[in-house]
């Protein structure tokens, strides 16, 4: 998995490419929460995400955790397969998924 962090004015875009697994998501998890910095709107960009599992999935919901107390998330270019893992988790309603 590569992770490409591009910031603008008013928001923090995280590209994530590859697979979100249980080897993976430590690391998704720690730029999250270190490099980021202080953003107020973070766009999790997973076009080239082919498959995400239930590490990544909690990577994720504490992500979303935290960013509704300082602003917000979506999770943008969701493939097929991740919809349906989404969908079928229940993720589909806790994200914001454009």
């Amino acid at each position: 998995m590569t992770i490409e962090i591009k910031k603008n004015a008013t928001e923090t875009i995280v590209e994530i490419v590859g697979r979100l697994d249980t080897i993976t998501a430590p690391a998704l998890d720690k730029t999250i929460n270190e490099d980021i910095g202080d953003t107020k709107n973070l766009v999790l960009d997973v076009k080239g995400m082919e498959y995400i599992s239930s590490a990544g999935l909690r990577v994720l919901l504490g992500a979303q955790k935290k960013m509704q107390k300082i602003g917000s998330m979506k999770v943008v270019n969701v493939c097929e397969d991740v919809m349906e893992v989404f969908e079928m988790t229940g993720f589909a309603d806790i994200l914001v998924i454009e």
